[in-house]
């Protein structure tokens, strides 16, 4: 019986929106422009990869075709004959945000057609009001940063003062963010969690969509990295989701990676932690063996934005798209008959753009399984498509938010 799987290659655009001036991020292009950097050799790396950018099983499907559909041109390296093995179309963004819980959203049927707060100014970005309030109930010794930056970059620079002080890291970005960063050895990870619940209380009133645990290890700035303790507490759905229209009927959701945190646990019914692409793949391929009939199971593939586009990484970017390519047959191989895969993304992150934030663009929409009739599907009008099509695929109600493919 039927069963759907969502992945989000988190980031991954496909082409600048029709609104993207209005983000900063005309232009834009977070595939095409890894593409172009891959031929010109801008992405070669000793020992991680070479040469024009290698996607065979993704470009079989329609991956190429629909950044022609989306943006006019095939980027080098994923030309291919059809006819292709998937439906492949791109997808427009109705949210007001270009982040990661508005993308998300969306997908699954409840667009987040409001304004968020935001955190506008480049430093002392944070209203004196809520950081008096989160020291005083959290029973801090002051806080750092207090700015708009790159998570890297900050623990490099604040990072020992923080151990020195017992001071937290604050920074946010252009989503609409607060981040906490402190050291795990130091601060304590579970005392950074009790913080991060205290801000997110406290960001309430500011409109704001999540608070992430940001934690870190290292003796020093030249090996402060951060570690797989993040958290995100985000808001909840303001609405109903795909995720709830499935659990309340009694079938399972099974939510891996990041996906439960983004959804506040709302609809979820199995929550599964991995960390890492290759991780994540593992583990999303031990869920479809064993889900039940009628499941909904979506997985969030974090290292394409947090560890590449995030920190402008062209080669890290372009590298875990061929290892994310590789692993492909593997998933196509364990498909039931009545199975539907689903890959898109929630927003932009142009690793070729100034900046370490989102860029507001179209996502792909490459759907495929032994029933899924293959061709374009063209320009959808919304990321809601993706939920509208899951929902009638697993012949649950539709939320009329979107149009459904199927």
């Amino acid at each position: 019986m039927s069963r759907v799987l969502v992945c989000e290659l988190d980031s991954l655009g496909v082409g600048a929106a029709h609104d993207a001036e209005a983000f900063g991020d005309a232009g834009a292009d977070t595939l095409g422009h890894i593409a172009d950097a891959c031929v010109a050799g801008e992405a070669d790396k000793e020992g991680l990869r070479a040469g024009p950018l290698h996607m065979p099983n993704l470009v079989a499907l329609g991956l190429g075709a629909l950044c022609e559909a989306s943006t006019g041109r095939v980027p080098p390296g994923l030309e291919g004959k059809g006819p292709f093995s998937g439906a492949w179309g791109y997808a427009i963004e109705q949210s007001h945000g270009k982040d990661t819980p508005s993308g998300h959203w969306e997908a699954m049927g409840a667009p987040a057609t409001f304004d968020w707060g935001y955190f506008t100014k480049p430093t002392n970005s944070f209203p004196s009001a809520l950081m008096d309030a989160l020291i005083r109930e959290a029973d801090l010794p002051g806080v750092l940063a207090n700015c708009h930056a790159s998570g890297t970059e900050v623990i490099k620079d604040f990072g020992e003062e923080h151990r020195r002080t017992g001071k937290p890291i604050l920074y946010t970005s252009a989503d609409s963010v607060v981040q906490i960063a402190a050291h795990e050895g130091s601060f304590g990870l579970q005392r950074l969690y009790e913080v991060c619940l205290i801000a997110r209380k406290l960001a309430d009133p500011y409109n704001i969509g999540r608070v992430i645990a940001r934690p870190f290890e290292g003796a020093g700035p030249e090996d402060f990295t951060r570690t797989n303790g993040r958290r995100d507490y985000s808001v909840l759905p303001h609405k109903p989701t795909l995720l709830n229209r499935v659990s309340e009927i009694g079938n399972e959701v099974i939510a891996i990676g990041k996906i439960s945190d983004i959804f506040a646990g709302s609809g979820v019914t199995k929550k599964v932690s991995a960390y890492g692409n290759d991780s994540i793949f593992d583990v999303t391929l031990a869920e479809m063996k064993s889900a039940p009939d009628h499941s909904f199971i979506m997985s969030n593939f974090v290292d394409f934005d947090m560890l590449y586009g995030h920190r402008r990484d062209v080669a890290g970017y372009a590298a875990a798209l061929e290892a994310f390519d590789k692993r492909l047959p593997e998933l196509i191989a364990i498909l039931r008959e009545d199975d539907m895969v689903i890959l898109t993304a929630d927003h932009g992150c142009d690793p070729t753009f100034p900046g370490s934030d989102h860029t507001r663009e179209h996502v792909p929409v490459l759907a495929f399984g032994s029933k899924v009739v293959a061709g374009p599907l063209g320009a959808r009008a919304s990321f809601a498509d993706i939920g509208e099509s899951a929902a009638k695929w697993l012949g649950v109600p539709g939320f009329g938010t979107g149009t459904s493919w199927v």
